[in-house]
């Protein structure tokens, strides 16, 4: 191994922080109040009164920038980079080439060809039945199923930079009968009930084809089907085994000026439920957070794991990323860079068992496709018109108030909403979801300029120039 190669496996391997608060994502530094005293509030969509067993509760942090020390500073300095001119180096043409190139099989082909590797090596094809199931070449099942979900408000929108998909996969059991021979029905059939246990929703699963086990009381008690009969079940948390795939893309754009899901990833994130959490110790581990931040309001949390095996967010979840390398080709996440997911699946109020996707799945049987099969024009607005309510809350549609785009298609020069814009957002929410063609390469461009500096450890959001309502230093009378 080269001088060059040994350094730049020996930065990969390091455990060292630039940013030792890098599970603080950058959002958490939006200005909530402006010049005018007008006050912003889009922090209610992750900090809420949670439902158990997600026993954080953390509605309060709508108040406060209840930060340790150390983060007061903000140390995603990528936010404050004004990346016009690398952008504008770069040709339509010269983008759109690179978003359409493939690097994911190439991502599989390496670690299924390294010996030295033990941490997980992408399954998926990618190549989805009309139900949503994943086949590999021969047509055989891989256990992975695609869902259509109603996006996160703000980040995820590819108005905001990146086109995503989520898929899950319960363990083998869950996908056989009592004999341990795979049955789709048993498998469509549990995945209804890890559904209605996560949305705790009635009407989800046929109950006539739900199995019973019969208490001495003679009360019943639901049950997975199948192998998985004994399997651990409880409303709000996900089987043990459980997976999920995330990947994260660029945008692109067809022949008709539509917006799709780009080829190239640039990142693809993993999920494991290896260990299980009941009731009871979910809610010790909220209580425990609870008091040593009182006790110790400035220590920082300390992030178990590595980059080859992923870290651990403490509630059963094991997390695990590819993210770009300076060329493009998909790598193994840093420690760091691991430890940047954690805060989005640990101690929020707004996660189900720390997943945020599954229990946003689009109801019904029909839900069951990936976003390259249909996309998100002419979805409805989700229940209680969340969307709109977040565009009333935030005064804008990302969490920076950044994007000008929505701003000048959804807000009066005053500031408040367009009723008109509102009710065709009730219908389709792509209006809102999908930037322009010409916003989408910009975005496409500035990403790809953090790829090339390789600079993830001080921010991923694909800003073009710095955007002006974030905090570079929080001041001591903000943080309580």
């Amino acid at each position: 191994m080269d001088l060059l190669n040994l350094l730049l496996v020996m930065t990969l391997q390091s455990k060292a922080l630039y940013n030792e608060a890098a599970y603080i994502p950058p959002q958490c530094y939006t200005q909530t109040i402006d010049s005018q005293n007008r006050v912003y509030n889009p922090c209610f969509t992750c900090h809420q009164d949670s439902i158990a067993p997600n026993y954080n509760n953390d509605a309060d942090l709508q108040h406060s920038y209840a930060f340790p020390e150390y983060a007061l500073t903000n140390h995603w300095t990528n936010l404050f980079k004004d990346r016009s001119q690398e952008i504008a180096a770069i040709s339509d043409a010269e983008i759109l080439a690179y978003i359409r190139t493939d690097n994911y099989k190439v991502l599989i082909d390496k670690l299924s060809n390294n010996d030295q590797w033990d941490g997980f090596v992408p399954d998926c094809y990618f190549n989805f039945d009309a139900e949503g199931f994943d086949r590999d070449t021969a047509g055989n099942y891989t256990g992975w199923r695609a869902f259509a979900y109603y996006p996160f408000p703000g980040t995820f929108w590819p108005a905001n930079g990146s086109t995503d998909d989520v898929i899950i996969r319960l363990s083998p059991e869950f996908q056989q009968n009592d004999n341990g021979e795979f049955d789709l029905q048993i498998y469509k059939l549990n995945l209804a009930i890890v559904e209605a246990l996560i949305k705790r929703q009635d009407g989800v699963v046929d109950l006539d084809k739900i199995v019973y086990d019969w208490a001495p009381l003679q009360k019943r008690y639901m049950s997975y089907v199948g192998k998985a009969k004994q399997k651990k079940l409880a409303a709000g948390l996900f089987p043990l085994g459980t997976e999920f795939l995330h990947s994260v893309r660029y945008i692109d754009i067809d022949e008709q000026n539509n917006i799709k899901m780009a080829a190239r990833m640039k990142e693809l994130r993993y999920a494991r439920k290896a260990s299980w959490r009941n009731y009871g110790q979910l809610e010790d581990l909220a209580l425990d957070k609870i008091k040593e931040k009182d006790d110790f309001p400035d220590r920082l949390d300390q992030i178990i794991g590595n980059m080859e095996h992923g870290v651990s967010n403490k509630q059963g979840w094991i997390l695990q990323g590819f993210i770009e390398n300076a060329q493009g080709d998909l790598r193994p996440q840093t420690y760091e860079e691991h430890v940047f997911c954690v805060g989005c699946h640990s101690n929020l109020g707004a996660t189900t068992d720390s997943m945020f996707a599954y229990a946003r799945k689009l109801p019904g049987e029909k839900a069951w496709y990936h976003w390259n099969q249909k996309g998100l024009k002419k979805l409805p607005e989700p229940p209680n018109n969340e969307y709109s309510l977040y565009l009333e809350k935030n005064g804008a549609g990302d969490e920076f108030r950044a994007n000008v785009e929505i701003i000048e298609a959804f807000f009066k020069e005053d500031g408040s909403l367009k009723q008109d814009m509102l009710n065709k957002l009730h219908n389709d929410i792509s209006l809102l979801l999908y930037p322009s063609p010409a916003r989408a390469l910009q975005l496409n461009k500035a990403y790809r300029v953090i790829v090339k500096e390789q600079s993830f450890k001080e921010g991923r959001d694909a800003t073009i120039t710095p955007p002006k309502n974030v905090h570079q230093q929080i001041e001591e009378d903000l943080k309580f």
